[in-house]
């Protein structure tokens, strides 16, 4: 029977492991570079700014459209019954008419500004004058061109369109270059901030399993007599391990809290990594870098994004001063036209005639419009001129702000890494302190206080060792954000319309 009894337990115990191990949360193992790949291709703010590039190209091969030629056709038929006519004291016989025309063409406007028409129409008419009745076909084909020669010759609306088109499409193809690496920047902090508090759970964990250590060695030294009942040591004991206790909950809902921000910033479905527990497989380490101002100040100056973008506005600007410098110009336009004409009693007859070409019709000339006082043009031109110079300075002020960025960047990483060598050192003098005191607690040396003071230091010491490590990787990414080099980086390719 105890045999059975014991055989149905192990297989109970079996149970509740497999059922234990069913249920316990899905674990996905990332390297940085996972998480680089999919926030590219799922973060929701990258998404959304793919879509402004997209637009942009839209919005150019639109401008195009200007050029687009325009066809037309029509026709019109007229009636006209004037009836019986008494004038004179004489009766003048009813007279009818009826027509019919008809007219095409196609008419544009080319890249150089020349408007072109190129058109034909041709008509039948039927005249019936009481008994008496006749028809007749004329129609006629030619183009006309007009070309600027001054205002909006070498730049007019629809071109202006089109250039400021293409500093846009590059303009958003910037922003979305700044929305990756603001990204990216994003992905990688999370990442460490993530180790670090995996890490920190450990440090926490270590702590309290040594305050319930020192407890129980407390207790038993209560038992045979080595400690005193009345210093107040296992109080002590209890308190700490009370408070190590409440350390790592807070540093468990750190990581909680830590995992959903690296979650939120990889996926576009967050239901389906909800109870992912994300494990990031690169150990947190600190790699020795030297720095160098001016090659970070070059990067800055040719790589960041929002300095491109800036100097893009100047550059559209430069575009709008061209076509309002235009606008100054009087309009003088060359007029010309060429063509055939051709009549007969039928259609026929009159398109044989314009095939022919035996019966030509030319025009050319000029018209000069000017204004008297031109105080419109004048006066936008004299606002984009200042609108270029506050673009200009703003230009210079970010230039500058993003050398300060860029120092203070440096500088930081350099901090951090000298963080990262002290706070190694102060982990380990805190060791050997704890050690030593232990030593001197356990022959009688020492009081509990000490003991338990040094195991807090220790616990901070390793907490501030590993800050110190995520803190490092963190300056080193936010100083690539800051010089634009992110995606160089970190290898990563921007792959856009």
């Amino acid at each position: 029977m105890e045999k059975i009894i014991a055989s149905l337990i192990f297989l109970a115990g079996l149970g509740a492991l497999a059922s234990a191990q069913t249920n316990a949360p899905a674990t996905r193992p990332l390297s940085l570079q996972d998480c680089f790949a999919e926030a590219l291709q799922h973060n929701l703010d990258v998404q959304i700014e793919r879509t402004v590039p997209e637009i942009s190209l839209y919005n150019l091969k639109g401008a195009y459209g200007g050029f687009d030629p325009q066809f037309n056709l029509g026709g019109t038929h007229n009636y006209n019954d004037q009836g019986a006519l008494f004038q004179y004291g004489q009766i003048f016989p009813p007279t009818i008419e009826n027509n019919n025309t008809f007219s095409s063409g196609i008419s544009g406007l080319t890249p150089w500004g020349m408007n072109y028409d190129a058109s034909g129409n041709i008509s039948d008419q039927h005249i019936a004058i009481g008994t008496n009745y006749t028809s007749s076909s004329g129609g006629s084909f030619g183009i006309t061109l007009t070309q600027p020669l001054l205002k909006n010759f070498w730049i007019d609306n629809n071109r202006l369109t089109i250039l400021v088109a293409k500093n846009r499409l590059k303009y958003s193809e910037q922003g979305l270059r700044q929305q990756i690496i603001t990204t990216v920047t994003a992905v990688e902090n999370a990442y460490y901030e993530l180790i670090y508090a995996r890490e920190n759970v450990q440090v926490q964990r270590d702590a309290l399993a040594l305050a319930e250590t020192q407890l129980g060695d407390d207790k038993q030294r209560m038992v045979v007599g080595t400690v005193a009942e009345r210093g107040g040591t296992i109080e002590q004991d209890e308190a700490q391990a009370a408070q190590s206790r409440a350390n790592l909950i807070a540093a468990q809902n750190t990581l909680a809290v830590d995992q959903n921000t690296l979650k939120t910033l990889l996926t576009d479905n967050y239901s389906q990594w909800h109870d992912v527990v994300l494990e990031p497989t690169l150990a947190m380490t600190a790699e020795r870098h030297f720095f160098d101002l001016q090659d970070s100040w070059g990067k800055g100056m040719t790589g960041r994004p929002d300095l491109v973008q800036a100097r893009l506005n100047v550059e559209q600007q430069g575009i709008q001063l061209k076509f309002y410098r235009n606008q100054l110009f009087p309009q003088l336009d060359l007029t010309g036209s060429y063509g055939f004409n051709g009549d007969g009693n039928q259609y026929r007859d009159s398109f044989n005639e314009m095939g022919d070409g035996n019966r030509p019709y030319y025009s050319y000339g000029g018209q000069l419009t000017m204004p008297l006082s031109n105080i419109g043009p004048r006066n936008q031109l004299k606002a984009g001129k200042a609108n270029e110079k506050q673009l200009l300075l703003q230009l210079k002020q970010l230039e500058q702000n993003i050398m300060v960025q860029i120092d203070n960047a440096v500088k930081n990483a350099e901090s951090a890494w000298e963080s990262v060598d002290a706070t190694r050192q102060a982990r380990l003098y805190a060791e050997a302190a704890l050690k030593a005191e232990e030593g001197k607690y356990a022959v009688g040396k020492s009081t509990i206080f000490v003991v338990l003071q040094l195991q807090s230091a220790l616990t901070t010491a390793r907490s501030q060792e590993i800050r110190a490590l995520a803190n490092y990787n963190q300056s080193l990414a936010s100083l690539a954000a800051a010089e634009g080099s992110s995606l160089q980086r970190d290898n990563l390719e921007i792959k856009a319309k």
